[in-house]
């Protein structure tokens, strides 16, 4: 829809001209405003900005009859405009402020928990390096298998093998992980 097709439609019927509007841009301003909402708001909050996005263009179109822009683009604008304010609103709605008082309140982190999610980390980053190190296509067997737990059989078909070769392939990958795991002074016995 260009700015003279609007502004025709306006001359007709304020309510022709608002209906298509609504018609041709819905779903651009609802992909736009979803965009920016979908981490926090609800289907209800996306509705609600949608309706805001609409009202807003509508009232604008009515007080300012010699529009010339880029439709689409003054549209996208004030979607985003309108989705950004509305993200703002519902997370400071979502978010809770609570007494350290509280009895419901959870326990902070200790230092001791700290330490332990950093080091679970460290050594998570030290086996992925080493599984790495195992060449293809060893490594994509060992982190097929370990991290997304999936079969010899299903494995066989994304990396064409047998799933009697991908069996026989883990078997020698985990051997040779462990033994680079050793290197690296990893040590424990029933890691892999």
């Amino acid at each position: 829809m260009t700015a003279n097709e609007l502004r025709l439609l306006m001359a007709e019927s304020v309510k022709k001209c608002h209906r298509a509007i609504f018609d041709n841009y819905y779903n651009y301003v609802y992909a736009i405003v979803m965009n920016v909402l979908r981490n926090c708001g609800s289907r209800e909050d996306i509705e609600d900005c949608v309706s805001d996005v609409f009202m807003k263009i509508y009232k604008y179109i009515d007080n300012n009859n010699d529009f010339s822009g880029d439709l689409k683009a003054f549209i996208g604008t004030i979607s985003r405009n309108i989705a950004i304010d509305a993200y703002r609103s519902v997370s400071q709605k979502n978010m809770r402020n609570i007494s350290i008082d509280d009895e419901n309140t959870e326990e902070f982190r200790t230092n001791e928990r700290l330490v332990e999610n950093t080091e679970r980390k460290e050594l998570s980053r030290i086996i992925l390096k080493k599984i790495k190190e195992l060449g293809e296509p060893d490594s994509t067997i060992i982190i097929q298998q370990y991290y997304y737990d999936r079969t010899a059989k299903e494995i066989s078909q994304n990396i064409s093998m047998t799933a009697a070769a991908v069996q026989k392939r883990s078997s020698r990958a985990r051997q040779r992980l462990k033994a680079l795991l050793k290197e690296a002074g990893i040590g424990k016995e029933g890691l892999i």
